[in-house]
């Protein structure tokens, strides 16, 4: 299975409908990250589907999203701010967070990286933050309104030409942007942080890595990004902070690096892994699985469902307790595979249901074997494959103890 990319909608900071991508990696997320794109962008320009596309392949799911009134987004531009862009951030963050798994990875592209910053302090369960190209103010991105910002100040609004686009800047934009500081967050981040930026960066200046850099405590890393421009249109470039962040950030995010669960001296262990909503590790002696819900019914389908291993017990029971018996009657038989389909029906129309009542559990178990199969097998395979273990569990009614250990 290839990594994919998915299109999602959630609410905003107002209610109104923001236009999302998660991209998937091809197994179990490593972790979940939130990338913000750059001043007046989308979460489809080059830099943020780039690099949200190399991390996926690295093993980690992205959300990436056009703000309020960008991209496909709902809502008027000409009413957000940059503090707006920070409650969105949190909007979605939420929403990973109630169908998926919360952030452990922030991403900000430009005035993204500005909002990241303010954000994470917010976000409880990030722990590793990079900024690419990031002013270290957020009343920076005013520098490209020109000569419009003394018609805002004076009448309100103005028609500012940014990336080849017209957007109305109203006076309360440039008054929340002028309000915005970012020294007190930097010094409690209290996060890990990378900071991305290019020495020729003609848009957002070199000095502002130079002043998030100092303005935060460690953990914090920087990396050149040499002779790329603001937007890293160049792949090579977008591809390079993409690897760079994988590598970074698994010293921060890693569940592996956690001491790996230990099974019971008796039994199996179950445990969350905290991503997505279903997933559990479950732990046999030395084997590590993964359980988990089809994507239908909110899972990452990572691994099988419930009901899935209970098929696979008894389906690997069937198979076991005929190889056995072959073997000790001496039998030639050929490999055997057990197909096993579970379904919830009402007793009146299951015919093996004898006298039961009610809505019943029914596996429904198909045996094949390859190669010629003497005629005389056939009813003798049937009848030891109900006498495998499990087959004989399900049939009969069990019992489950439980104990709450608090």
């Amino acid at each position: 299975m290839a990594a994919s990319s998915e299109k999602v909608t959630f609410p905003g900071h107002t209610g109104e409908m923001l236009a999302a991508r998660l991209d998937l990696p091809a197994g179990p997320p490593r972790a979940y990250a939130l990338f913000a794109h750059c001043f007046t962008c989308s979460k489809d320009i080059f830099a943020a589907a780039r690099i949200a596309t190399a991390l996926a392949e690295n093993g980690f799911a992205v959300l990436r999203f056009d703000f309020t009134g960008l991209g496909a987004s709902d809502g008027e531009f000409a009413n957000t701010n940059f503090s707006s862009n920070v409650q969105d951030l949190l909007e979605a963050a939420k929403f990973l967070r109630e169908n998926h798994a919360a952030p452990s990875l922030l991403v900000g592209h430009s005035l993204g990286g500005a909002a990241v910053l303010a954000a994470a302090g917010d976000i409880p369960e990030v722990r590793a933050v990079s900024t690419i190209g990031a002013p270290a103010d957020a009343e920076h991105v005013i520098h490209n309104f020109g000569a419009a910002i003394d018609e805002i100040d004076e009448t309100g609004s103005a028609s500012v030409k940014l990336a080849g686009r017209d957007f109305t800047i109203h006076k309360q934009f440039l008054d929340d942007v002028r309000g915005s500081s970012l020294t007190d967050r930097l010094a409690k981040l209290k996060r890990a942080l990378l900071v991305f930026h290019a020495p020729l960066d003609g848009t957002v200046g070199i000095e502002n890595a130079g002043m998030i850099y100092s303005a935060a405590k460690h953990p914090k890393s920087f990396i050149s990004l040499d002779d790329a421009d603001h937007l890293l249109s160049r792949r090579a470039d977008a591809i390079y902070v993409a690897n760079v962040l994988a590598a970074w950030s698994s010293r921060y995010l890693d569940e592996s690096a956690e001491e790996k669960p230990k099974a019971p001296d008796k039994g199996v262990l179950v445990r969350e892994t905290r991503l997505g909503k279903f997933q559990n590790e479950v732990v046999s002696g030395d084997h590590h699985l993964l359980a988990d819900e089809p994507k239908a019914v909110g899972g990452l389908d990572s691994g099988p469902s419930p009901y899935d291993f209970l098929s696979i017990a008894l389906g690997t029971c069937t198979s076991m307790t005929l190889r056995m018996y072959a073997d000790r009657k001496g039998w030639d038989l050929g490999r055997v595979s057990v197909v096993v389909d579970h379904d919830k029906v009402h007793a009146d129309d299951c015919a093996e249901c004898g006298e039961r009542e009610g809505r019943v559990d029914r596996f429904v178990r198909e045996i094949s074997v390859e190669g010629d199969v003497p005629a005389e097998w056939a009813d003798k395979l049937e009848e030891i494959a109900g006498k495998c273990p499990v087959h004989r569990t399900l049939e009969k009614s069990s019992v489950v103890a439980t104990k709450v250990v608090v």
